[in-house]
């Protein structure tokens, strides 16, 4: 899986911003879009307007089994954004979530689903959640329902020294203050989900230390809880969960040059990948 993951973050490091490197951004979309292909997966744009152009979310899912004795549940949503900022290279933010996604993906075609997934590669995350916005809008438009979403972002930088982790001001709850646990930020609506994605961790990876934080309605209290695009969904009030390293409180890389693969902790991202598979497993299979 290791070796899997590094390729995936060798293909996607490098800057995808949409006005100074937007043919690197379109090569992400293009990169999901061919690993999603190659997986057997039914892939789909959403296109929307932004920024005085067009740009597009990649959605691949993953059917419910034909077998399945049982109706089929509304679909899990799964995802990661695929833009950075300017003059970053975004390792972290955001390659780590898209490999993890990748590998949730190929270790999620071994289950016999009774609900489909979706994973989506957000575009524009990193300009005000445009593409998220953008999509959920269209879900809340249409009526569908979703059984929750994970969103993945900043999964794999940690740091062991004492005094590596802070936390942002005004924050409810104690937190280590060593750089190697994985947050889950969760509103009281998706209280479930945090709680199912904490004990998955607990019972299958227990090495991987987890922290949860819960923020009443959208989270307008606690702006710092809000900076991915699972705030999109509180918006439109469907439940969602971030997983993150904690971004800027632990790295020192977030957003600058440095942010490179050498930096990146190959090991915690396994981790999240077993978390994230075997939610997956628990909410979409038979």
């Amino acid at each position: 899986m290791s070796d899997r993951i590094r390729a995936h973050l060798q293909s996607i490091i490098g800057e995808r911003h949409p006005v100074t490197s937007p043919a690197a951004l379109q090569q992400a979309a293009h990169y999901l879009t061919e690993q999603f292909m190659t997986l057997g997966l039914a892939v789909s744009f959403h296109t929307f307007e932004a920024l005085g152009g067009t740009y597009r979310n990649v959605i691949a899912t993953m059917l419910p089994s034909r077998s399945s004795p049982v109706p089929p549940q509304p679909p899990l949503i799964i995802a990661a954004h695929y833009d950075t900022v300017q003059g970053s290279p975004g390792a972290d933010d955001n390659a780590s979530g898209l490999a993890v996604l990748l590998e949730v993906a190929q270790r999620l075609r071994e289950v016999s689903l009774n609900g489909a997934v979706r994973f989506i590669g957000f575009c524009l995350e990193e300009e005000d959640l445009l593409g998220s916005l953008a999509y959920v809008s269209h879900l809340k438009a249409t009526d569908q329902e979703i059984r929750g979403a994970v969103v993945l972002e900043c999964v794999g930088f940690t740091c062991t020294e004492e005094g590596s982790q802070f936390a942002p001001p005004g924050l409810p709850i104690a937190v280590p203050t060593m750089g190697n646990f994985l947050g889950i930020v969760g509103n009281r609506a998706s209280a479930g989900l945090a709680s199912l994605i904490e004990q998955a961790a607990s019972q299958y990876v227990p090495d991987l230390k987890t922290v949860s934080l819960l923020v009443p309605g959208q989270g307008e209290s606690f702006p710092d809880a809000r900076r991915s695009d699972h705030a999109a969904f509180w918006h439109f009030d469907y439940p969602a969960v971030m997983l993150t390293d904690t971004a800027n409180f632990r790295n020192p890389h977030y957003h600058q040059p440095t942010d490179t693969l050498g930096t990146l902790d190959l090991t915690f991202m396994h981790q999240v990948t077993r978390v994230v598979t075997e939610v997956a497993r628990q909410l979409a299979s038979v």
